[in-house]
């Protein structure tokens, strides 16, 4: 069975037959057919048709008890803080969904002192809405580290209709960015999602895939010349939530 996830995953998932999965595999049709069948009962594989199969919702579930506790929620916070105290700028957590196409969410942020109504349209578009991952420094860090089949899905994406003049529209020049992020670890973005403010991204890591992203942004006037420090500070907060996700036990 774990042979056959692996498999799903090397096929990029989506329904296969026990003739791709014996063949990724390397077991005989009649042991893959076999496994298959007895994970239908437990929910572990769903068949579609006849002869084509894909992982079903107990693989899911099991993803969703992993994801659940690495980092936690108090966690999650601290650091955030902490990347806003060393910072001044507005500090956010991202998290990838894949459920209704892939999309980062914000699940956590902290702007301390900062006037949520002050920032308005800043918090509107990063914080309210389901962005798509073709716009904005926490979108692309995540594109990014994903799987190619998964970037070609995000890359067929029309662009949000709200993008702001800054957003990359062409897709020669988006998977360019991709290359230089993930030989750099970070993105920045100039008034790519919201006029006026400019933002520093980091991939946060389970393995080789980004789970989501932190983001560091300010108004464009107070960002320095020099984004040395703040990228530091962006990529260390990412790193130690990697490290979590990793290794939960662990204290950082």
């Amino acid at each position: 069975m774990f042979a056959l996830q692996e498999a799903f995953s090397m096929l990029h998932g989506g329904d296969q037959s026990v003739l791709d999965l014996a063949t990724a595999t390397g077991m005989p049709d009649s042991t893959v057919h076999r496994i298959l069948q007895s994970g239908l009962s437990g929910g572990a594989i769903d068949q579609i048709c006849r002869g084509k199969y894909r992982p079903g919702p107990t693989i899911i579930k099991i993803a969703m008890h992993a994801m659940a506790h690495v980092p936690s929620a108090a966690t999650t916070q601290r650091l955030l803080t902490g990347l806003h105290d060393a910072t001044g700028g507005a500090a956010l957590l991202f998290a990838l969904t894949p459920f209704g196409g892939l999309r980062r969410l914000c699940t956590d942020y902290a702007w301390g002192d900062l006037d949520p109504g002050e920032l308005g349209v800043f918090a509107h578009p990063l914080v309210t809405h389901s962005r798509s991952l073709r716009t904005g420094a926490s979108g692309r860090v995540i594109l990014a580290h994903l799987p190619a089949p998964l970037q070609e899905l995000v890359f067929a994406e029309e662009l949000p209709a709200d993008a702001a003049p800054g957003a990359i529209r062409d897709n020669d020049a988006l998977a360019a960015t991709l290359t230089q992020i993930r030989q750099s670890g970070y993105a920045v973005a100039q008034e790519e999602v919201v006029p006026g403010w400019d933002a520093i991204a980091a991939p946060v890591m389970w393995g080789d895939i980004a789970m989501g992203s932190v983001l560091l942004a300010k108004p464009k006037a107070d960002m320095p010349a020099d984004l040395s420090k703040l990228i530091e500070h962006t990529r260390d907060t990412a790193r130690k939530l990697s490290a979590l996700t990793a290794a939960p036990t662990s204290h950082i």
